[in-house]
């Protein structure tokens, strides 16, 4: 197979989606077949690249000397562009419903069918210049997504997002120029690209670039105290949020973090310095503050919101181990989060369309009369809080273990902030199932004659979600072992 088929996957959505506001649709029915399509064969597109892909970088464009944009397909490539293309279909369904009623739909999907493109191509993105472009563009492509709908909230909190996120590139671009100066290559190869690098004085110099790196892409992993723009963004249409809080966004910083860290800086550079404890440390201190907020929040989509603060920086713990079990941790929780989270939020979202509610006081019956959606939050609930028998325990585990084989202080810290947060977790998502299910002897359920699940399109992928949550919590093994040949350099 041709390594330059790899661009494919990334320029048919991007083309297709900016064509989208220049067709004219007969019925709402056409444009949701034409998106639905666009996404599924784009879907199949990565996943034959993926299956068949050669593991040759092409470089497709040449700007300026050794700047090149250049794609390549390795282990962790497979692993994000499997996860998007597994996912996006399902979310746009229940994205058809839910933006039935919120006008504007075709600029809407135009802008979400490009996100799909733009993420491909930072899974896909063979040299940080690729990485650093594609990341880039994603904020200009999902900023009219935050702002979906032009209230004054929602043009505050893209405000807020592009602010956070200019500032993170500025960061992030910093760690850009020093390894294009000091590195043997632009392009990601694992180990990294200083090694063997006469770096002299200017070692020092280095960890501190790779801390502001770390700090520039971790805006968008919402690492604390940059995560300010991630619970404002939960103003935006449910699809946005958890495209934003599950797929796209979010994973898209902690994918670069693993990027830099592990092709660009190296382990071997970092591992036992104090660049490496301060990393530890923002993981740390973030798990502990997102859980927090969490359980103070009393609306339910920014509860969510900072949960997601909270797991993120799971990922981040793992890959700042610096180990290849600390990797394979943290990748683990990166596909299982992906999973759960768009659970809940969907499920926030079901709740938001049938009954207009947002805060976790209004909720009380609602488990009787919308059991497809509390059933899968749930399913959700229990696997984030960590509970035996559900995915979210085996990264926690895999975590877990991987930070005591380090035994550093940071590391053994990270735990105890794995545990807490645990707790906490069980207690912002417990006490909203509770009062869904159990409101009250004398509670009113006339009250709720009109509540119902939503339709079709919404509950399919809520319960294919929710059946795959199940089905990792058994049987992982497979995946642990994909996982691990990655975080090994294996693949």
């Amino acid at each position: 197979m041709s390594p330059s088929l790899v661009v494919l996957p990334i320029l048919f959505p991007l083309i297709t989606g900016a064509l989208l506001p220049l067709f004219r649709f007969r019925e709402r029915k056409c444009r949701n077949i034409y998106v639905e399509l666009v996404t599924l064969i784009n879907s199949v597109m990565i996943l034959i690249l993926l299956y068949h892909h050669p593991g040759i970088a092409y470089r497709a464009i040449n700007l300026a000397g050794n700047l090149e944009v250049t794609f390549k397909i390795d282990g962790l490539s497979c692993l994000f562009a499997g996860l998007i293309a597994f996912l996006w279909p399902f979310a746009t369904l229940y994205a058809f419903e839910y933006m039935e009623h919120l006008g504007k739909e075709n600029t809407f999907f135009a802008f979400y069918t490009m996100t799909f493109g733009v993420t491909t191509g930072i899974a896909f993105a063979g040299n940080l210049m690729t990485l650093y472009m594609f990341y880039e563009m994603l904020t200009l492509v999902t900023l009219p997504l935050v702002m979906a709908g032009m209230s004054r909230e929602a043009i505050l909190a893209g405000r807020k997002y592009v602010f956070y996120s200019i500032g993170g590139a500025a960061f992030a671009f910093i760690g850009f120029i020093f390894i294009f100066t000091y590195g043997n290559t632009m392009n990601f190869v694992p180990g990294g690209v200083l090694l063997g690098q006469s770096l002299g004085d200017k070692a020092g110099l280095l960890r501190l670039v790779y801390v502001l790196a770390v700090l520039g892409f971790g805006v968008k992993a919402a690492v604390f105290p940059f995560h300010g723009w991630l619970p404002a963004a939960s103003i935006a249409p449910t699809p946005v949020t958890a495209l934003l809080h599950a797929v796209a966004v979010v994973k898209a910083g902690a994918f670069a973090i693993i990027r830099i860290t592990y092709y660009s800086y190296g382990t071997d550079f970092l591992r036992g310095t104090w660049a490496q404890y301060v990393i530890l440390g923002f993981a740390a201190a973030t798990i502990l503050f997102g859980s927090a907020r969490a359980v103070k929040e009393p609306h339910l989509k920014r509860r969510l919101a900072y949960s997601t603060v909270s797991n993120l920086s799971y990922i981040v713990f793992g890959a700042a181990l610096m180990t290849p079990a600390g990797l394979a941790g943290g990748l683990s929780h990166m596909i299982f989060h992906a999973f759960i989270k768009i659970t809940l939020f969907y499920c926030a979202g079901a709740v938001l369309v049938g009954t207009h509610r947002q805060y976790v006081r209004e909720l009380d019956g609602l488990g009787k009369k919308m059991p497809v959606v509390f059933a899968a939050f749930t399913v959700g609930s229990l696997a984030l809080t960590g509970i035996p028998g559900f995915p979210g325990f085996i990264s926690k585990w895999n975590l877990c273990t991987a930070a005591v084989k380090e035994g550093n202080a940071m590391a053994l810290t990270g735990i105890a902030a794995l545990l807490i947060s645990a707790l906490l977790t069980a207690v912002y998502l417990f006490t909203t199932i509770i009062r869904a299910y159990y409101p009250g002897k004398d509670f009113d359920y006339a009250a709720l004659d009109s509540v119902h699940d939503p339709g079709m399109l919404m509950k399919i992928p809520l319960t294919v979600f929710s059946l795959f949550i199940i089905v990792m919590g058994i049987y992982s093994v497979p995946l642990m072992q994909f996982l691990e040949k990655i975080a090994s350099g294996w693949i």
